[in-house]
C-alpha cells in the first residue's frame, strides 16, 4: 500500500524530530553525580549528525543568508575567546561546549524542525518533561526528600539532585511557557484546554522549587504571552491563574510560611539580601572588574574563576551548601558570575557579548517580527517566542551549567526555526494547507 503524498510528508515531519524528541525524554533520567557529560549531550551530538545527514539529503542550500549570519555570529567571539584560554584543554572544552549550546544544536533543531507538526512534537515533549520532572519534585517537596532548603530537605529538584537545583526549576518553567503559549495560540479547543491544564499544574513545581530567578524569568515570559495573544484570551487565562493561585494557597495551603519568605525575599534584593544575593552581587561585581582588564576580547574561556578572587571583595563567601535528594552534604564553590551577560563579557569581552548575546537578541527580534504572519501556527510562534524571552530575562542572574543546560541549545533551534526557517509557517502558507 502506497501512501499519499500528505499523509508521507506528515510522516516525514515527525520522524525528522525524534532525535530531539529523544534528547528531551533521556533528560527525565537520574543524573549521576559529578558527571559532565550526560546521555543528553551524547544524543545532542546524533541530533546533529542527523541534521548533516537530513540536510545533505534535501541537496539545497539548508539556511537562508539571515539564518547564516544570526547562528553563525557566535562563533567569531567563541573562537576568539577560545585563543586566550588559560589551558589548551580549557580552550578545547569550552569551544566545544558553545559551539554546542549556540551554535550546532540550535542549527540542527531549526533544519529538523520541518512544519508546525514537527514543532509542536518536540513543545509538547517539553511540557511532559516539566509533568514528569514537577512531579517528582513535589512527591520530594511533600515527602520531606528534597534538597536542602533553611534546614529542612524540601527544595524540589526532580532527578537533577542537589548539585544542580536549578535543573528541575528550570525544566519546569520551560514546559509552562510552552503550555501557556499552546494554550493561548490553539485553534482547537481540546488543545487549548489540555494546555491549559498542564500550564496550571505547573504552577506548583515551579513555586516548591524555591527558584526566584525562575519565577521572574517565567512571569515575564509568560506576561509577554498573553500580549502576543490578545486582550480577550489574556484576560481568560490570568483569571484562571489567580483561581488556580487561590486555590493552591488558600484552600490546598501550598503557601507555607517557607515559599512566603521566599517570595519577600525578592523584593528586598536591595534592603535586606541574604547571603546567595550577596554573593551574586559579589560576582557580578568582580566579572564586570575582570572585564575592565581584558575590555574587547575577555580573560578566554572557562578563565573566570581564576580572576574570581583577585577582583572580588571579602563579602564573597567560600561556596554554597548542598545536601539532600538522596546527596551527602558537599560545599560547592562559585565557579561562575550567575549572570550569562556577565560571563560572556568577562571571558569572551565586548567582542563575545555583541557577537553571542547580540545573536539571541536578533532572534527575539525576528521571532516577534514574524508573529503577525503566523496563521494557524500561532500557537508555536507564541511558544518559541516565550522561550526566547524567558532566556533573555533569565540570563541576567543565571547562566549555563548542568545537566539541563542542553535544553537551552533546543529552545533556542525552537525560536530559530520559528524565526529564520525558510520552511517556518506563515499566515499565507497556513492558509493554502488549511485548503
Amino acid at each position: 500500500m502506497v501512501l499519499p503524498l500528505p499523509a508521507l510528508r506528515r510522516a516525514g515531519s515527525v520522524l525528522s524530530v525524534l532525535p530531539v524528541v529523544a534528547v528531551i525524554v533521556l533528560l527525565g533520567l537520574p543524573v549521576a553525580p559529578d558527571s559532565r557529560a550526560t546521555p543528553a549531550d551524547a544524543a545532542s551530538g546524533l541530533v546533529v549528525l542527523w541534521a548533516v545527514v537530513h540536510t545533505a539529503r534535501q541537496a539545497r542550500r539548508p539556511l537562508t543568508r539571515t539564518a547564516a549570519v544570526v547562528l553563525g555570529l557566535p562563533v567569531v567571539g567563541i573562537a576568539v575567546a577560545a585563543s586566550g584560554a588559560a589551558t589548551p584543554g580549557d580552550a578545547l572544552t569550552g569551544l566545544a561546549r558553545y559551539l554546542q549550546l549556540f551554535v550546532l544544536v540550535p542549527v540542527a533543531v531549526m533544519l529538523l524542525v520541518r512544519d508546525r507538526r514537527g514543532a509542536r512534537l518536540v513543545l509538547w515533549s517539553l511540557v511532559g518533561l516539566a509533568l514528569w520532572q514537577g512531579t517528582v519534585g513535589v512527591y520530594q517537596y511533600l515527602t520531606g526528600t528534597g534538597a536542602s532548603y533553611q534546614g529542612a530537605y524540601i527544595r524540589a529538584v526532580g532527578t537533577f539532585g542537589a548539585t544542580d537545583v536549578m535543573g528541575m526549576a528550570t525544566v519546569v518553567a520551560f514546559g509552562l511557557v510552552v503550555a501557556t503559549g499552546l494554550a493561548l495560540g490553539a485553534h482547537g479547543r481540546q488543545q487549548r484546554a489540555v494546555a491549559a491544564v498542564c500550564a496550571l499544574a505547573l504552577l506548583v513545581p515551579l513555586a516548591v522549587s524555591f527558584s526566584r530567578g525562575a519565577w521572574l524569568a517565567t512571569a515575564a515570559a509568560c506576561g509577554a504571552q498573553l500580549l502576543m495573544a490578545g486582550l480577550r484570551r489574556a484576560a481568560k487565562l490570568f483569571a484562571a491563574v489567580v483561581a488556580a493561585s487561590v486555590v493552591l494557597v488558600g484552600g490546598l495551603g501550598i503557601g507555607t510560611a517557607v515559599l512566603q519568605e521566599r517570595l519577600t525575599s525578592i523584593t528586598k534584593v536591595t534592603a535586606a539580601p541574604d547571603q546567595s544575593v550577596v554573593d551574586r552581587y559579589t560576582l557580578w561585581a568582580a566579572a564586570a572588574d575582570t572585564w575592565r582588564g581584558h575590555p574587547v576580547t575577555g580573560v578566554g574561556l572557562k578563565a573566570f574563576p581564576e580572576h574570581r578572587d583577585g577582583h572580588a571583595s571579602l563579602a564573597l563567601s567560600s561556596g554554597s551548601d548542598t545536601e539532600g535528594a538522596g546527596r551527602v552534604f558537599r560545599r560547592q564553590p562559585l565557579l561562575s558570575p550567575h549572570n550569562m551577560y556577565l560571563l560572556v563579557l568577562s571571558e569572551q569581552g565586548l567582542l563575545g557579548l555583541l557577537t553571542v548575546a547580540g545573536s539571541w537578541l536578533a532572534l527575539l527580534v525576528c521571532a516577534l517580527r514574524r508573529l503577525r504572519r503566523a496563521g494557524r501556527a500561532r500557537d508555536c510562534a507564541i511558544a518559541a517566542c516565550g522561550l526566547l524571552l524567558w532566556h533573555v530575562v533569565d540570563f541576567l542572574y543565571s547562566d549555563i551549567g548542568g545537566p539541563s543546560t542542553v535544553l537551552t541549545a533546543v529552545c533556542l533551534g525552537l525560536g530559530a526555526w520559528w524565526a529564520l526557517a525558510r520552511d517556518a509557517p506563515t499566515a499565507t502558507a497556513a492558509e493554502a494547507d488549511a485548503r
